[in-house]
C-alpha cells in the first residue's frame, strides 16, 4: 500500500488554537495519521507585508484571499498588534495533539523571521533561532523534538547541520521540484540524504511532493481555473498513479476555511488506497533503504513566490537511511 504522508505546518496563534484542534478531529475521524510541526515563539504575521516587492506576491494574495483565511488581527501581529507568544498561549492546544497519538515536531521559532532571514545569517544566528524553539518545545512536550519542517521551505547550510546535532533522524525541510500542471518533474524524486559543503549529513529529508492548495487555488492549469468546486478532483488527479506522497497542509487553512477541501481529499486517498502516516512513520518506511544523496539547491515552484529548498536531480545512492 503506498504511504501519503500528512505533514502540518502551524503558522501562527490563531492556527493553533483553532485550526489545529479542528484538524486533530478531522484527522481522527478517518483515522488518518499526521505530523504536527509547531511555530513555538512569537506571532509576528504582519511583518511578512515586507515582502509585497518579491515578484509574485500580490498575485499569490490576491488569488488566496490571505485576510480571509488568516483573519486581519493575525496580519496586524508585530505591526499594529504585539505578537503573541504562541508557545507560551497555546501550550494546552499542543499538547492536547500529543496526547491524542500524533506526532508533534519544530516548525520553528519566530515564522516571519526565520523565513525572511535564515537565507543570508551566520551560523550563530541560525543556532539561537533554533536553540530557542528547541528548548521551548522540550518545556512543552517534556522531551526533546525528533524532527523538523522548515517555515516557508527556507534553510541555510549550518540549520541543516544544527538538525544532525540534535540528533533529529529525518526532516521534511524542502520540495520536489514540480512541473506547471503540478506533477512531479522527477517521477524517482522522494527521500534522500543532504550534502552541504561536501559533507553528507544524517537527517533524512522527506520533501513535499505535492503542490499546496494556496499554490493551486486561483490558477488556470492546463486551461482550467483551480477553484473550490473543483481543487480536491485536482489534488486526486495527481495521485491517480499511485507511489509515496509527503503533502504539506497548513494549520490556518485546511484546518479552518478549506476544511472541507481536506475531508474530500482524506476521503478521496483512502479511496485511492493510499495509508495516510505521519513524518515518522514514513522515516519507519524507508529505514534501512539505501537513499540517493542530493547537493544543496534552490528552485522556483509554480504558484510559490520566492525560491525555496528544492530536490535537485538524482545521483547515486550512497549508504543506508
Amino acid at each position: 500500500m503506498p504511504l501519503l504522508t500528512l505533514k502540518i505546518d502551524v503558522d501562527t496563534y490563531r492556527g493553533t488554537r483553532e485550526g489545529t484542534p479542528n484538524l486533530a478531529r478531522m484527522l481522527r475521524r478517518h483515522r488518518a495519521d499526521a505530523t504536527f510541526l509547531f511555530s513555538l515563539g512569537p506571532d509576528h504575521t504582519g511583518w511578512a507585508l515586507r515582502r509585497a516587492l518579491r515578484p509574485g506576491f500580490f498575485q499569490k494574495v490576491s488569488r488566496t484571499s490571505v485576510v480571509e483565511h488568516y483573519g486581519i488581527k493575525t496580519l496586524m501581529y508585530g505591526v499594529l498588534l504585539p505578537g503573541p507568544d504562541i508557545g507560551r498561549t497555546c501550550a494546552g492546544q499542543m499538547r492536547a495533539v500529543a496526547k491524542d497519538g500524533f506526532e508533534c515536531g519544530i516548525h520553528t521559532w519566530d515564522h516571519v523571521y526565520w523565513q525572511d532571514n535564515v537565507r543570508k545569517r551566520d551560523a550563530a544566528w541560525t543556532r539561537n533561532q533554533m536553540d530557542e524553539a528547541f528548548q521551548r518545545f522540550r518545556s512543552i512536550f517534556g522531551a526533546a523534538p525528533q524532527t523538523h519542517g522548515a517555515a516557508g521551505w527556507q534553510m541555510n547550510e549550518h540549520a541543516f547541520r544544527q538538525l544532525d546535532a540534535y540528533g533529529m533522524r529525518y526532516a521534511s525541510d524542502g520540495r520536489s521540484e514540480l512541473k506547471e500542471d503540478g506533477s512531479l518533474a522527477d517521477a524517482s524524486a522522494g527521500p534522500y540524504r543532504l550534502r552541504v559543503e561536501g559533507q553528507e549529513l544524517n537527517c533524512v529529508q522527506l520533501p513535499t511532493t505535492l503542490p499546496t492548495l494556496d499554490e493551486v487555488l486561483g490558477r488556470d492549469i492546463n486551461g482550467t481555473t483551480i477553484n473550490l468546486d473543483n481543487l480536491p478532483q485536482y489534488l486526486l488527479r495527481l495521485t491517480e498513479t499511485r507511489r509515496d506522497h509527503v503533502f504539506t497542509l497548513h494549520a490556518e487553512l485546511e484546518g479552518q476555511k478549506l476544511a472541507p477541501i481536506f475531508e474530500q481529499l482524506l476521503g478521496g486517498w483512502r479511496d485511492q488506497g493510499y495509508d495516510l502516516v505521519s513524518m515518522r512513520q514514513y522515516h519507519e518506511h524507508v529505514a534501512g533503504q539505501r537513499l540517493p544523496v542530493r547537493d544543496f539547491a534552490w528552485g522556483e515552484l509554480p504558484g510559490r513566490s520566492g525560491e525555496v529548498i528544492i530536490e535537485p536531480a538524482r545521483q547515486q545512492p550512497a549508504r543506508p537511511s
